[in-house]
């Protein structure tokens, strides 16, 4: 089955263009022109992505991507925000409030389908590697099922965050450091700043509530997680 994109996109030329290109390479594609009927889409549609622009009329795309990490039924829907605006503060700003990636205007359609392909098999478990569970002091990490507990609680992590997490789970002990995160979880050549690492683990280990604190800083190197 094809899987589908929401394009939330207020510029219907750059919207159609999208959708076009994305069903040439066998994807569904889904338009909004935005927020509220995005927002709509996305909990009504189920897609398996959210190519969601920054700047939204009314709201903004930073708004949009907090209310739906927020919400249960779209918090693990991977996203990756558009925008036309390439400060570091954007980039910064996107991945805090829960973007998966982030690309700059203009872009090659084949620069964004290579993008999505790579935010989507981020989601999906590794061939060969069959279910496995995995427990680390009060973490336990269902791999097929892509599913985090603390303490028999589940907490729903986005795509990312549970790639983090099952990364430093998988080495326990072991110092990681951003480059290498950057390398193995974003799983394609990232052009991007080692903060924003930072930025992803500071939201995982709040969402973590106390079993954040298995996640250990190494100064100026990386993180290493904890089994206690």
């Amino acid at each position: 089955m094809a899987k589908r994109v929401l394009i939330i996109e207020d510029e219907r030329q750059m919207a159609e263009l999208i959708a076009f290109n994305l069903e040439k390479e066998g994807f569904s594609a889904i338009q909004a022109h935005d927020g509220v009927s995005g927002l709509r889409s996305a909990r009504e549609e189920k897609p398996d992505l959210i190519l969601l622009d920054l700047m939204l009329p009314g709201v903004m795309g930073t708004e949009i991507c907090r209310q739906l990490r927020a919400a249960r039924e779209t918090a693990a829907i991977p996203v990756i925000m558009l925008t036309a605006r390439g400060e570091e503060i954007d980039r910064v700003v996107g991945f805090e409030v829960g973007a998966d990636d982030y690309l700059v205007k203009p872009f090659s359609m084949r620069e964004l389908v290579l993008r999505i392909r790579a935010v989507l098999r981020r989601g999906e478990p590794e061939e060969g590697t069959g279910s496995k569970v995995i427990r680390v002091g009060r973490l336990t990490l269902d791999t097929e099922r892509c599913t985090t507990e603390v303490d028999g609680e589940e907490v729903i992590l986005t795509t990312i965050e549970f790639r983090l997490l099952l990364y430093l789970a998988e080495r326990p002990g072991r110092v990681q450091s951003r480059e290498l995160l950057l390398q193995n979880v974003w799983g394609y050549n990232y052009v991007g700043d080692t903060r924003t690492v930072d930025t992803h683990m500071t939201r995982l280990r709040g969402k973590l509530g106390a079993a954040g604190d298995q996640i250990r800083t190494v100064r100026g190197f990386g993180y290493k997680m904890e089994t206690e």
